[in-house]
């Protein structure tokens, strides 16, 4: 069994669903009392935070790169990133370390495809929408890429980091979500890519009028598999 790197704390409470599916599902795949072997390295997200929403990039890269090589040199055979927006310097970090950063877009668009789905939604942070950092990973695998207005896209950046962030799931959010999605569906999506690891904490597919993509549980799926592969 390989032993799984997370960068975590963005936010912790998506981090302990990480932590959660990852075990849950290596003892589904192994049975008995088997867990898988993880190192997490947290940073602190009020720090994170406050230099992504001041666009200072640099200081980020050398946060991520040593909590990187912390976990390299800590003995995690491949990293993963929990949070989708700070894999715009998924690059700059990949080329850091020796060890394999498994991008969670890549396993997003996986999924999308094993779905046989050519056209997808896509909310999380305004990052994530807007920019194509993320984006870029779906159109290789042949996909077509929706995002909502501008306004929406205003109000789920909204839900994320004053809310979703701390901890808080608002009723009003969710029902507002969810017409999001209808749009979505009606402007030609099939399905729904959730780029926020605290999406899922907000909506579940069961309410949901398009098939939803969570991130975080493709992204731990992932490590399991390469975990345990042979």
């Amino acid at each position: 069994m390989k032993v799984i790197g997370l960068i975590g704390g963005m936010s912790w409470e998506s981090s302990s669903e990480y932590y959660r599916l990852i075990n849950q599902e290596t003892r589904k795949q192994l049975g008995g009392l088997n867990s898988a072997k993880v190192l997490m390295y947290s940073v602190n997200h009020h720090e994170i935070n406050e230099l992504e929403h001041k666009d200072r990039w640099a200081e980020l890269i050398e946060i991520m790169v040593e909590s990187a090589r912390r976990l390299e040199k800590g003995g995690a055979d491949f990293i993963l990133i929990c949070c989708n927006a700070i894999h715009k310097i998924a690059e700059q970090i990949q080329n850091s370390i020796e060890i394999p950063l498994i991008h969670i877009a890549d396993a997003a668009a996986e999924a999308v495809k094993r779905a046989r789905l050519s056209s997808i939604g896509l909310l999380g942070a305004k990052a994530v929408m807007e920019e194509e950092f993320f984006k870029n990973n779906l159109v290789s695998a042949d996909l077509k890429v929706l995002i909502p207005a501008e306004n929406d896209r205003e109000f789920i950046n909204d839900v994320i980091f004053n809310q979703l962030a701390y901890g808080k799931i608002v009723e009003e959010s969710r029902e507002r979500t969810l017409e999001i999605i209808k749009r979505l569906k009606t402007a030609g999506s099939q399905g729904v890519i959730l780029g926020c690891t605290e999406l899922p904490l907000l909506i579940r597919e069961e309410y949901s009028v398009l098939p939803l993509f969570d991130t975080l549980r493709l992204h731990a799926q992932r490590a399991v598999d390469l975990a345990l592969a042979n």
